[in-house]
């Protein structure tokens, strides 16, 4: 009888131990935040993201980039994501809409120029017309924002049934940049933040704010996330200072 107490009492002491390791494992385990973010976002926030985790070792910042309307369309259908951080006003405000956001939890913050790029010698968005530019890339105006302030250019400038058939759509506001350095295309239209890269473009001719609706860069914290106190605390971060200094040495100006 004794022999069996004891093993039973050994056996509940092991089991102890063992929740308590796994207790301790898991204590050690870093919290990831899910970030979605547009796509000419992504040199400042490789360096956000290095000076955040120095900091909150705790926690691993996992980012998703791409065009924001897309990124939008994954959050509402349940994708992951705890920050989104986009490109165009109209985005958040569908998430908004779509009552995955609350209004309250979203910060206008950044804004953004447009650059006409080429490695053929140009003078302004009129000389797209020109026979030497057979192809001009521009971000899809249905997911990317940069695409559709590009075509409000063309139109304002009448321009767009003009050079519609020369046109090559992307996924994205950098591919633009990837077909011009690459010759791909000999014209684009990229933001002001993506030149701040390393690239090999020799004609940046600055588009005229007035052509195009104001480019604004709004953050949201999202509803449905599971960690909403490191989620907060990365939100806040994002807003600081301390970020926005970062967001302007790579072209961003701070709204």
């Amino acid at each position: 009888m004794r022999k069996i107490l004891l093993l039973v009492l050994i056996c509940i002491i092991m089991s102890g131990c063992r929740e308590q390791s796994a207790t301790n494992k898991n204590s050690h385990e870093k919290v990831i935040i899910t970030v979605s973010a547009a796509a000419s976002l992504k040199n400042a926030l490789s360096e956000v993201e290095k000076e955040y985790e120095k900091k909150h070792n705790h926690v691993d910042i996992k980012f998703n980039y791409g065009a924001s309307g897309a990124l939008a369309r994954q959050i509402i259908s349940g994708a992951p994501v705890d920050i989104f951080f986009s490109a165009a006003e109209d985005k958040t405000n569908g998430l908004v809409q779509h009552k995955v956001v609350d209004k309250q939890d979203v910060t206008s913050l950044l804004k953004n120029h447009l650059v006409l790029i080429s490695n053929k010698k140009l003078s302004s968005v009129n000389d797209l017309q020109d026979k030497k530019i057979e192809k001009i890339a521009l971000g899809n105006p249905e997911t990317v924002p940069a695409g559709m302030y590009s075509k409000q250019v063309l139109d304002q400038s009448k321009l767009y049934q003009k050079v519609k058939s020369k046109i090559v759509q992307t996924k994205d506001v950098r591919q633009v940049l990837t077909y011009v350095e690459t010759g791909n295309t000999e014209a684009g239209i990229v933001y002001t933040s993506d030149l701040h890269s390393d690239n090999n473009i020799k004609y940046k001719i600055r588009i005229d704010d007035k052509l195009h609706d104001t480019i604004t860069y709004p953050i949201a914290k999202i509803k449905t996330t599971k960690h909403k106190q490191e989620t907060d605390e990365l939100y806040q971060y994002l807003i600081s200072k301390q970020c926005k200094k970062i967001y302007q040495s790579y072209g961003f100006d701070i709204k």
